[in-house]
């Protein structure tokens, strides 16, 4: 089935009028666009994409870039990238694709409720002995939900995140705070253990770091923007903070040279030390939600 006659189909099953239909995106994948009486949004089924999300009032929360790729086996630079089943790069196979294959793969849409002016799209895959269930909701707040069921014989461990990307005035400019206090394997440092003690994190030059044995909420405050996001979770032990800075954006190709400014990363995950391991037909759910305030 070729991408209009699978838009066409969804529209059929699927669509609400004025609320919710189905159109050609970037390189004619299906994504569904949102418009909500509390928000604005779109999802991908290629990864389960969420790529916009605008509650009414406040400007774009997520971050997209111009220079991203779209087309079957291609991750989506921006928005929010699900990393499943392992996070990075795969532990012993270097032909795996980085983050694992839920963020290029087409995922199919289940179900759609609509209710008390939200709106929830169930998306569902399969990655070898999990079955994963991916339930995002569009209000006044953006809830994002994984839930990962193992049909394994014996215990299986996984890696997962919810790799946001957020949209800023000036990175330089932000911070964040949640994590004072917590370990973070440096990765811009040889995966070195430090603790980021009791200051707020702010950017002074590339940074990607996995916090640990965290369930903190996080809250990035953009004072050039004048708004206050908050991320909490439930079902993660790690959260991951990343942003390329200019020399790595530059060696990107999808992602455009100055696209670093606008940008930092609030992964919601459990990824290495908190890899999550299920016994044989055990679930486990793995939940975000962004809040936005003003200053």
């Amino acid at each position: 089935m070729d991408e209009t006659q699978a838009t066409n189909e969804l529209n059929e099953r699927f669509a609400v009028p004025g609320v919710l239909e189905f159109e050609p995106g970037g390189g004619g994948l299906t994504r569904a666009v949102i418009d909500t009486d509390s928000c604005t949004g779109s999802v991908y089924l290629h990864g389960a994409h969420v790529v916009d999300y605008q509650p009414v009032g406040h400007e774009p929360v997520l971050f997209m870039s111009g220079s991203s790729g779209y087309g079957q086996g291609k991750a989506i630079r921006g928005g929010v990238p699900i990393c499943f089943p392992w996070f990075g790069p795969h532990a012993s196979d270097t032909s795996a694709p980085s983050h694992g294959p839920a963020r290029i793969t087409p995922w199919e849409l289940a179900e759609v409720q609509q209710k008390d002016g939200s709106l929830t799209l169930q998306l569902n895959a399969v990655f070898g002995p999990y079955r994963v269930s991916y339930r995002v909701t569009f209000a006044s707040e953006l809830t994002m939900s994984l839930s990962v069921h193992s049909t394994s014989d014996s215990p299986a461990t996984f890696e997962a995140a919810l790799h946001t990307y957020f949209t800023v005035a000036d990175v330089r400019r932000v911070e964040i705070v949640g994590l004072s206090g917590v370990d973070y394997l440096d990765k811009v440092d040889g995966q070195k253990r430090k603790s980021q003690g009791d200051r707020p994190i702010r950017f002074e030059g590339e940074t990607d770091r996995v916090y640990l044995d965290t369930e903190s909420s996080c809250i990035l405050t953009d004072p050039a923007i004048g708004r206050c996001i908050t991320v909490d979770k439930t079902g993660s032990r790690s959260t991951v903070i990343w942003n390329p800075w200019s020399e790595k954006a530059k060696s990107m190709g999808d992602l455009g040279d100055d696209d670093w400014e606008k940008m930092v990363c609030i992964e919601t995950a459990n990824a290495g030390p908190n890899a999550v391991t299920l016994a044989p037909d055990g679930v486990h759910e793995m939940r975000a939600t962004i809040r936005v305030s003003n200053l």
